[in-house]
Order: C-alpha cells, then structure tokens, then sequence
C-alpha cells in the first residue's frame, strides 16, 4: 500500500475520479445475484476506499461511473496506486483484460468467483489473468486452479431482521393457517421449485396448521413449468393452501412471517436466501447445493439434503412441520449463526484485506 485508504462519499452523480480507487464493474442489466451482491456491498466499502460501480441495471443511491469516463482511466488516482478492477463475471473479466493488457491503464485486475462446476477453457484463461482471486465458498475455490482466498457472502443485518411489529408475523398476511413455510426465487426447475410443491402435497393434508407460499418471477420460458405445478396443486384439492404470491413488493416481511424457509435447488452459484433467511430468525431446509451446506449447521439452525432428493426433502421439512416449537428453537440458533458468521460487514472488511495485498505487491 501507498498510504490509508482514503473515506469516499458515495452517491456521487459522476464521482471524481481522482478519488475512486476501485471500480465494480456490472454488466448485467438483469437483477442476478451478483448484481445483488454489488448492491449491498459497495455502500459498506465506500465507507473506507473510493469505490464506483459501472454497468447498467444499479440503483442511482451508488456511485457510479459514466462510460465517458473510462477515457481517464489512464491516469492514476490521487493516491498514486493503481486502480483495481473487481469484475465478477467473465464479460468483466474481459473489460478489464482489454483496458490493462490492451489499452495499457494502469489497473490491477480481481476476479471473485462464485461457481460451482469445473470452468471451461476460456473462463480458465481468464482468471490466470488475474492478480487475485475470491471464491465466495470453499466449494467454488475447489474449482480454481489458482490460488485463491475464500471470502463468504454476508448478509445485511440492519435489512434482514426477526420479527418486530404484529406486520412481520404470519397472520397479518391474511393467509388461512397458523404457520407458513415458503420457498423464495425464481419459479423454475433449477431452483427446485417441483421439489417443494411435491413435498407440500404430500405433508399438508395431514398438517392443517401449515400454509405453504411461493414467491418469484415466473419468466416466459418457465410458464409452462409453473402451469403444471398449479395443476399439479388443484389436483390435490390444496389451491388454498399452497399459494404462488408471485414477485412481492417487500420479500424481507416474508422471511420474518414464515416459520421454516426451503432452498430446494438442484443448482446454484452461491444462495443467498438461507441467509437471509437465519438472519430473520427462521430455520432453514436446503438442499446440498450452492454453498448452503457451508452455511447451516446440521441439526441446529436447519437442515441439509442431497440436491434433488424429493423424500430427502420431504422428510426434512416434515420434522419442521410437526414440531414448531423446534423450528422456533432452531431459527433463534440461526439468528446467532448470521450475526456471528455472516455479517456482510465482515465480507467487506475482508475484500478490503485483498485490495491492501493486491495493492502492497504493487506492479
């Protein structure tokens, strides 16, 4: 390092590039998981490094840099170092290639990566062009043939909270039963979806207490897929009590009213939601995929299955269903696990500890 890292005030229309020292590319106009992650983390490192973001699809409350302004990008920052380039996904892996290698800026290039399947030859080429690498679980660094440091995602406590008003509880919402279990994300094959309407029709029948919802855009080439799961629920006589919410307004209120959360994928990169979720005080049911298994503890704030194992997921979910006290129990022992563990504030912190060694090697 150069010197300390300087404060910079975020929000900035079109920041002064002499203060921006990292820059987080995002080009994605679609709202993913990564775009997530830029979301919630740069307002956290804009408290201690100047930090913009670059690329559609980002709310105007972060700083953001305007295309025009690549052109400076040539000169350094006030500090004297170079800038660095956090890119995410592959496209931006190849914009900071080509603005280093090509271009000739002075930029160190970072790569997090959150897969979990052996990369292809191209996306292998690239990361060894990286002077650091992040692996968001110790999964994904199985992967990568470099090295690497294992830095999970956090979650934002202050957004994702227990219950604290009658609205955080089940029975504002107005749906019939005493308790919910829900199933978060988009509606379709690779997030499980059928696995959990499968398990539901078969354990609600018996369980009147229970409501089960389903929140989630349903994109036109999944229509088909949700369309026979409703079928599949009006067969089973439960359209009042398995219910498809649709994307809501306010997804944070739901983590709070349900009493057990599913994370059903088949596949996954990372997984937010059992976070999210053991952050709001829920117990959580997942399957193996992602880094869910890195994230719950077995037996005490949830439970783990083989991706794609319906009676392994039924049978999870239904030591939940018949004991609610244990689901109670099991949520506060997840609330203690994501404040201890998985504050995003920690994720911060230790994505700033490789930008100060990809900045001491300097280069």
């Amino acid at each position: 390092m150069t010197g300390p890292m300087q404060p910079f005030p975020d929000g900035t229309a079109a920041p002064d590039l002499s203060r921006v020292e990292v820059i987080a590319p995002n080009f994605k106009q679609r709202l993913s998981g990564v775009t997530s992650t830029i979301v919630q983390l740069v307002p956290l490192q804009a408290r201690t490094v100047g930090i913009a973001t670059l690329g559609p699809g980002l709310p105007d409350s972060l700083p953001k840099l305007r295309w025009w302004q690549l052109a400076d990008l040539w000169r350094r920052p006030a500090s004297g170092r170079k800038r660095i380039w956090h890119a995410r996904r592959n496209v931006e892996m190849i914009g900071g290639i080509v603005l280093k290698s090509v271009l000739r800026m002075p930029l160190h290039l970072v790569f997090t990566s959150a897969a979990q399947r052996d990369h292809r030859p191209f996306t292998k080429w690239l990361i060894r062009r990286m002077e650091a690498v992040i692996a968001t679980s110790a999964r994904s660094g199985s992967f990568l043939e470099v090295p690497h440091t294992v830095i999970m995602h956090g979650v934002d406590l202050d957004a994702f909270h227990p219950a604290r008003t009658a609205d955080d509880g089940f029975a504002a919402s107005g749906l019939p039963g005493k308790y919910a279990v829900g199933c978060f994300g988009r509606v379709r094959a690779q997030k499980g979806t059928d696995l959990f309407i499968d398990a539901m029709i078969a354990l609600l029948p018996d369980r009147p207490d229970w409501t089960a919802v389903i929140t989630g855009r349903v994109t036109a080439e999944h229509r088909g897929f949700a369309e026979e799961l409703k079928r599949r629920i009006a067969t089973a006589g439960l359209q009042k009590r398995i219910l498809f919410l649709g994307e809501v307004p306010e997804i944070k209120a739901w983590y709070r009213r349900v009493s057990l959360y599913v994370a059903p994928s088949r596949n996954e990169g990372f997984g937010l939601t059992p976070l999210e979720a053991m952050a709001s005080a829920t117990p959580v049911v997942a399957s193996d995929a992602g880094a869910y298994a890195e994230m719950i503890v077995e037996g005490e704030t949830g439970s783990v299955v083989p991706a794609g194992d319906g009676s392994a997921l039924t049978a999870a979910i239904r030591s939940y269903l018949d004991d609610p006290e244990m689901a109670k129990a099991h949520g506060e022992n997840g609330l203690a696990h994501a404040r201890t563990r998985f504050p995003l504030s920690r994720e911060a912190h230790e994505i700033a500890q490789v930008y100060n060694q990809v900045w001491s090697r300097g280069g």
